[in-house]
This record gives structure tokens, C-alpha cells and sequence, in this order.
């Protein structure tokens, strides 16, 4: 029986846990925290599959569309197993007990979302995150009681177990008991999630904070794509994060403007007729970065009925952090940092350059090229975890003592918590958030840039030295070298790709290059950080 430990229990980490334990391996699912409370419950839209061809629609369709949304930075083969594999996955996931909303002939209902050339967004109101967490916590529950699947809460990642390119486990952090110990396992699957520590606030968990890609990667893992990060285009600011205004509203016909001397400005339709405002994601954030405006999302005309109906939690939304009732008034947006196509390199079977490292989810760079199309990421998130744990299953490996390696980490904590340095920890990562949202907007630049990996490189040289904050979770004082390491990886990918393309805009290059139509792979070797183009079907580490 293999054995199995995955880092994060989002949705990808504990669709991995389920077909890995339903194959008969063993599972150490580890994570802070719940499902529950996981990124995973924040997903609105929906997901996509092609369940009914009677409209015209296709697998072929998404397929073509999918590649079209990301530039053709995907790979063909990713892609074509990506959504001919989305109707069974949405059967699974029903199967399962996920409650989805129902059209007037019973079947599961679809909305339009960007880049689609048909509506296949099947969904659940706006909370089908919330929906498909549940139904997963459920059967990995009955998993667990069949002894396949252990959960370990309270429990942070700190390093991989890696030895001469080979990965044997783990070291985790467990908060209660304040130390690292050594966790064997045949295979891991990292599961973590997206980036969001490097911006601060935006639309993700600060759960995901990048940091055990950047780790990873420190220790010889090649991460692939960060230059791609998506803006969403309509997101409402509060004090603590951007909340996100779901694509649904787009989806259900909400019309985005500006008001130009008393007189609204349908920019979108404007340039792109009668379905611009669902045009995909990266180009609607440009569309609305570059009108310089204030610009509002109109949903009034759709009826308190159809709003209460369809809609029901972007109306609770807007009316608890805005106090603005969407049925009398339009919402005000600005776009957010919402997803990362970049992240740790994998093959079409979910490997890592490291052996026996498996990367899934939002965590992991494969099929959303340089732009990722609404509905995709839940299907992506599902269907990367089922491939990963069909490839591991069986997979045996024998570890070696780690006792002097963990004796060493312990040692290492307990200097920094001694520490009397001036610079608390939580104030060099507000320095980053504040130093990468300069550099990597929506429009780059080389010298922005530049100056983003000089300031990165200063924060580097004070990491070891920061003050141990007793105020916050030891967690955040050992993370800070990672999430450091992640940031200049980011900016430097974004520097090498020296032409506009999807998410990634330059405006010192403006137009796409067919020199430029691959993957940025980054790669960390003796302190240097070097970058490579590779074919994204290619890829083999």
C-alpha cells in the first residue's frame, strides 16, 4: 500500500485523497485547516463541461476555446484530456450528492462566462465551490472511516524531504507542539493553492500564500508560467481583501460602463458588440484599466426577482461590505488580482522535476496557458488531483533517516524566535505586497520590473535577520525566505518574456512574439535563477 501525503485540503488536494485512497492508498491529508475554510469555498461561477451537444456545443469547442483564451501557451494534449474528461466529472460530483442548479427541464443549468463560444458553466448559484467542498468532505469522511485517509489539522508545510533529486516526504510544522518533524511518504502532492501573499489583498485566502512553491523551489523544483497572473475585472474593495463580483453577474447579462458627462459609456459593447462584456478576463481588466475611470457593473435591469434568484450572494455581498442594493444601483469594480497560472512545473501526469513530487490545483502551471477562461479552474482542480493519484498509485519508496535534518530545522526556530532585530516580520511582507503590486500590474515594464527584483533582493538579504513576532503564528516567521524567493522568480519571469500575451502585459512590448509562444520555465541552481521556453506538452522536468 502506498503511501501518500498531500499538502492541502482544498478542492484539488481532496479530489487527489479520494482517488488515491479509493485505489487503496493510504493518505496523510494535511492542511491549517477544515475543507471548510480552504480558498476552495470562495469559487462562484461554476464549472465547465460540455453535457449537451443539441445546442451545437462540444468538446472540441472547449477544447479550441480553452487554447484561444490562453494564447496557445497550453498544451493541445493537456487541454484535450483537461475537458474531454469534464463530463464525467461533473456526473461524479452529482453523483456525490453536489447540489447544482437545475434549468426548466431538471437538467443541471448553464450560464455564459467569458471566452466561451457556448454556455457550459454548470453551476450552483453563486457558491458551487461551497457546493462541491461539501459534497468531497463528505466522501472523504466515509474514506477516513474506512481508515484510508487521515486529516492533520493545525499543521503547516515547512520543507520537502528531497535527497539527490528524489522526494521521500515531508518536514511539517505542527503549531500546537511549536516544532518540525520528518513525515515519510511513497509520494507527495502539493495542493496549496495560488500566490496571494505577494499582493496582499486580493481576492484569494491568505491561506495560499505561494510559500511552499517557493520553498519547493529553493530546493530544486522548477516552477513554470508565473508571469501569467489574472486579474479579475470586477471585484468591490474593503479594508481587509478585494471581494470578488462573480462573472455570473456577467454571465446573467450585467453590462459594465462609465459615466461620461452624465451619460453612460457601454465601453465593452462598444468594442466588442453585444457580448464584450464577456470577452475574456484579461482583456476586459485591460479594457477597463485603460478608461481610467471609475468604471460600474448594471444588474438593475434583471429584476429583484431574477437578481434574488440567480444571483442571491453577489446581492448579500454587495448590500453586508458596500451597503448598495444591486437591484436600485450599479456596483462599483475595479479589477484584482484573482488567479495564477503559474506555479510548480509538472508534466501531463502532474510530476515535478523532483521525483515522486506531484503538484495539483491552482499550485500547479498546466492548462490555462497565459490566461485561465472562467469555469475552468474547478474542473482543472478536480481532474489534476484524480491524474495525480493515478499516477503515484503504486509508487514505493524507501526513506532515509532524517533525524539530524529535523534535529537542525528545530535548532534553526529556535534561534529566530530569539531574534532582537527591527524588522518585524509582518512589515517586510507588507514591503513585498507593496513592491510587487508596483512592479507586476496590470501593465508591466522593464524598469518597474528591475526595480521590483532589486527591492525583492534587498528584503532577501534581511529575511534571516527579521523579529520574531509572538503576536502572530510561528508559521508566518519561517515563511518569509519562500514567499521572498517566490517574488523574485515572479518578477524575473515576467522580465524574460519580453512581449504582450494574455495576463502578461508589457508596455514596452506590446505586441505578441512567435519567438515567445511557450512556457517560461525558471529553475533555481546554486543561487541563480535561470529561465528556458519549453513547449508546455513537452515539459518533462
Amino acid at each position: 500500500m502506498s503511501r501518500v501525503l498531500i499538502i492541502g485540503s482544498g478542492i484539488s488536494g481532496i479530489a487527489c485523497a479520494i482517488e488515491a485512497a479509493s485505489k487503496g492508498s493510504k493518505v496523510i491529508l494535511v492542511s491549517p485547516f477544515p475543507s471548510e475554510r480552504s480558498q476552495s469555498v470562495l469559487a462562484a461561477g461554476g464549472i465547465n463541461a460540455v453535457m449537451d451537444t443539441e445546442s451545437g456545443d462540444s468538446i472540441e469547442r472547449h477544447i479550441e476555446d480553452t487554447l484561444k483564451g490562453g494564447c496557445f501557451i497550453a498544451g493541445e494534449k493537456a487541454v484535450r484530456g483537461l475537458c474531454s474528461a469534464a463530463p464525467d466529472i461533473v456526473g461524479w460530483l452529482e453523483s456525490l450528492g453536489t447540489v447544482f442548479s437545475r434549468d426548466k427541464n431538471g437538467k443541471i443549468a448553464t450560464r455564459a462566462f467569458g471566452g466561451q463560444s457556448f454556455p457550459r458553466t454548470h453551476y450552483a448559484g453563486t457558491s458551487t465551490g461551497k457546493q462541491i467542498v461539501t459534497a468531497l468532505v463528505m466522501e472523504a469522511r466515509r474514506l477516513e472511516g474506512m481508515g484510508l485517509i487521515e486529516r492533520r489539522y493545525w499543521t503547516d508545510f515547512h520543507s520537502g524531504l528531497i535527497r539527490d533529486g528524489i522526494c521521500y516526504g515531508a518536514m511539517l510544522y505542527n503549531e500546537a507542539k511549536r516544532t518540525v518533524e520528518a513525515v515519510a511518504a511513497d509520494a507527495v502532492v502539493i495542493a496549496s493553492g495560488g500566490q496571494n501573499a505577494l499582493f496582499g489583498k486580493t481576492t484569494g485566502s491568505t491561506q495560499c500564500d505561494g510559500y511552499a512553491i517557493g520553498k519547493l523551489f529553493m530546493q530544486g523544483a522548477e516552477l513554470k508560467n508565473l508571469e501569467f497572473i489574472q486579474y479579475h475585472p470586477t471585484t468591490i474593495v474593503t479594508d481587509q481583501k478585494k471581494m470578488l463580483v462573480s462573472e455570473a453577474a456577467r454571465g446573467e447579462g450585467g453590462r459594465l460602463f462609465y459615466d461620461e458627462d452624465g451619460k453612460r459609456v457601454y465601453f465593452m459593447e462598444d468594442m466588442y458588440g453585444p457580448k464584450g462584456n464577456l470577452m475574456p478576463r484579461d482583456i476586459v481588466s485591460r479594457c477597463i484599466h485603460e478608461t481610467g475611470r471609475q468604471v460600474y457593473l448594471d444588474v438593475t435591469f434583471l429584476g429583484k426577482d431574477k437578481i434574488l434568484k440567480r444571483i442571491p450572494e453577489i446581492y448579500e455581498l454587495c448590500l453586508k461590505y458596500k451597503n448598495l442594493d444591486i437591484t436600485r444601483v450599479p456596483i462599483p469594480v475595479v479589477p484584482s488580482v484573482h488567479f495564477f497560472m503559474g506555479g510548480l512545473a509538472v508534466d501531463l501526469k502532474h510530476r515535478t522535476n523532483i521525483k515522486n513530487l506531484y503538484a495539483v490545483g491552482e499550485c500547479a502551471s498546466m492548462y490555462h496557458g497565459a490566461n485561465r477562461l472562467g469555469g475552468n479552474s474547478l474542473l482543472a482542480a478536480i481532474y489534476s488531483g484524480k491524474i495525480a493519484a493515478q499516477t503515484l498509485c503504486g509508487t514505493k519508496t524507501d526513506s532515509p533517516d532524517w533525524s539530524e535534518e529535523v534535529k537542525t530545522e528545530n535548532e534553526k526556530l529556535e534561534l529566530k524566535r530569539r531574534s532582537e532585530s527591527r524588522f518585524p516580520v509582518m512589515y517586510v511582507r507588507g514591503l513585498l505586497a507593496d513592491t510587487v503590486n508596483g512592479s507586476l500590474g496590470i501593465v508591466r515594464e522593464k524598469n518597474g520590473l528591475l526595480n521590483g527584483i532589486s527591492s525583492v533582493e534587498y528584503y532577501m538579504s534581511i529575511a534571516d535577520k527579521i523579529n520574531y513576532d509572538r503576536s502572530e503564528l510561528e508559521y508566518f516567521n519561517y515563511s518569509l525566505e519562500g514567499i521572498l524567493s517566490l517574488a523574485k522568480a515572479v518578477l524575473i519571469s515576467a522580465e524574460s518574456r519580453c512581449e504582450s500575451r494574455g495576463s502578461h502585459l508589457r508596455s514596452d512590448y506590446p505586441e505578441k512574439s512567435d519567438g515567445c509562444m511557450a512556457a517560461t520555465v525558471i529553475s533555481y541552481e546554486g543561487g541563480a535563477y535561470k529561465t528556458r521556453l519549453v513547449k508546455e506538452d513537452d515539459y518533462e522536468g
